[in-house]
């Protein structure tokens, strides 16, 4: 059964970077399988996933786009992608001049 590592709603300010926005009790995780589900309100929002020291999502577009608060755990999946654990950090960033929102959700299957 998967756990939910964070979810939340990032506003990006113009030509900016989040901290990390993974804390808490599963920021740190073994080995299973990291789910990384997003949709941004508009383009030009990047992510950045990495999990145990190695990035998986390296300053990729967000590749969905739509109304805020819509984000669907089947419809807007980046990324599934069976790890070895570590540190999880998770970044966002906003390389256009409007402040676009992110609807983020990460899960964790232990394996």
């Amino acid at each position: 059964m998967a756990v939910v590592v964070v979810s939340g709603q990032y506003t990006g300010i113009a030509n900016t970077k989040s901290a990390d926005l993974v804390s808490g009790s599963y920021q740190f995780v073994g080995k299973g399988k990291v789910t990384l589900i997003a949709k941004a309100s508009a383009i030009a929002m990047n992510a950045t996933l990495i999990v145990g020291g190695v990035s998986l999502v390296n300053d990729q577009a967000v590749l969905y786009y739509g109304t805020a608060g819509t984000v669907s755990i089947t419809d807007n999946i980046i990324l599934s992608q069976v790890t070895n654990g570590g540190k999880i950090e998770f970044y966002i960033r906003n390389s256009g001049a409007a402040t676009p929102t992110v609807d983020y959700i990460i899960l964790f299957e232990p394996q």
